[in-house]
């Protein structure tokens, strides 16, 4: 058996490679792991997308978490940082989503959470994983009256709702809103949200049957959205993914606002308010220039980290920032909660769309948002890390920099998992750049093939 764990919790095609023998495992170790030092009878939220998996796969993982004892609460259909923030909310020893997040429909996944709301730190899940897989522990096995139980809160979903609207301090009146929700865990607590805080909601792509989350919509897929914000004539379009824990924006003209642009305005917004803690965002490696050069002419730092949301709070966490996040929409508040979470994202958003009494077009322009060209160069897989050990690719990258003065750059980094290294380059000419990152892939693998 492979690693179980990958970047984001353990996924798979659903009874193919996420079966629910393994999920049953899952419940059983990652109970036992989380709530090992609990003196009391340990608590785990359950909660799923839409995916027609879940019923399999809750099954199989609360009869697991119930097997060590520990009882199973499961919330139903929700979105994954739901699970975060109830999982404090409730004083929940640990909790569970069971989500492929933007994947096709036949994945799904398995992601814990600790008592705190934050995803597990590489260590414990090593652990999990070595429990299932080299029987490393022995787990408790109780009978009689210590075997754990299952329970069903029905009042998840509005708490998570008033938790949201709970954290703007003004109604949304007036904002006129169209909401893509994938048909996924966004269906029900986007719209009830937004409709709640008295915005004008239009919704498409909130009745999900099991198969079509993620298809053809969502954060993944903004076409429809586009067209649909000119349809109904919105202030603003918000896209979901299959597990709400990123949007990404349409604004009035039908134009694209991915994750950096969301993070300018927002950012801008709690700068301006004294709210944006040691005036920095904490971004990726692969964000935007645009995004460089906004801070720079607006005061406000960009701290870049490795490309994960992980690694974005990691950072957040070590030096007290509060607003960081990825050109997905995956962007973290940590005055609010402790991950990536898409409905939060977008009440912050539609607050600084009201009180500012500005265009969406007009907020997003504060920031240029620059030409970005992706190539991929076929390498031996034992040489792909080491690129810049090559002095003609490395004298390559730095005349390339030195060309753009500031205004463009050359950013490098191998694939974490095929005999690639991925080469982006950045510039206002189009033309330019695409040509210089086909020259670029080309070199690379004349060097390193």
């Amino acid at each position: 058996m492979g690693k179980l764990f990958g970047t984001d919790g353990v996924r798979g095609i659903a009874n193919l490679e996420l079966t629910a023998d393994l999920a049953y495992n899952l419940g059983q170790a990652g109970a036992y792991v989380l709530t090992a030092e609990t003196k009391h009878v340990p608590k785990i939220l359950v909660g799923m997308d839409t995916r027609i998996s879940g019923d399999m796969l809750e099954s199989a993982l609360v009869s697991g978490i119930c097997s060590v004892g520990a009882e199973a609460i499961c919330v139903g259909i929700i979105p994954t940082p739901a699970i975060a923030y109830l999982t404090r909310l409730y004083n929940a020893d640990a909790g569970v989503v069971i989500s492929a997040s933007h994947n096709p429909y036949e994945f799904n996944g398995i992601k814990f959470f600790d008592n705190r709301g934050y995803k597990l730190p590489d260590s414990m899940e090593d652990r999990i994983e070595s429990i299932i897989v080299d029987k490393a522990e022995e787990l408790p096995r109780p009978i009689g009256e210590k075997v754990g139980i299952k329970s069903i809160n029905e009042s998840a979903l509005d708490d998570y709702i008033n938790f949201i609207k709970g954290t703007i301090g003004c109604d949304l009146t007036g904002v006129k809103v169209a909401i893509d929700c994938a048909n996924g865990a966004a269906y029900k607590a986007a719209p009830l949200a937004l409709f709640e805080l008295g915005a004008q909601v239009s919704v498409i792509n909130n009745e999900p049957n099991g198969i079509n989350i993620n298809h053809g919509c969502g954060s993944t897929h903004m076409s429809q959205l586009k067209e649909f914000v000119k349809e109904v004539g919105a202030d603003i379009g918000l896209a979901f993914d299959g597990d709400a824990d990123r949007v990404l924006a349409i604004d009035e003209n039908g134009t694209l606002v991915d994750g950096d642009q969301i993070m300018t305005v927002i950012g801008i917004d709690l700068k301006e308010n004294g709210k944006l803690a040691n005036n920095t965002i904490v971004a990726t490696v692969m964000s935007n220039l645009g995004l460089d050069i906004m801070g720079r002419r607006e005061g406000i730092n960009l701290v870049k980290t490795k490309v994960g949301d992980r690694y974005v709070l990691e950072e957040m966490l070590a030096n007290g920032y509060c607003l960081g996040g990825e050109q997905s929409g995956h962007i973290i508040f940590l005055e609010h909660n402790t991950t990536g979470d898409g409905l939060l994202t977008a009440v912050q958003l539609l607050k600084i769309l009201k009180t500012s009494g500005k265009k969406m077009s007009e907020l997003t322009s504060k920031m240029q948002v620059f030409p970005q060209i992706l190539k991929n160069a076929k390498v031996c897989n034992e040489k792909k890390y080491c690129y810049m050990e090559d002095e003609v690719i490395a004298r390559l990258c730095k005349d390339l920099e030195d060309e753009f003065h500031g205004e463009g750059r050359v950013l490098i980094r191998p694939s974490g998992t095929e005999p690639l290294v991925r080469v982006m380059i950045e510039g206002k000419d189009q033309d330019y750049i695409t040509r210089k990152a086909s020259e670029l892939a080309k070199s690379i693998e004349e060097r390193l093939g």
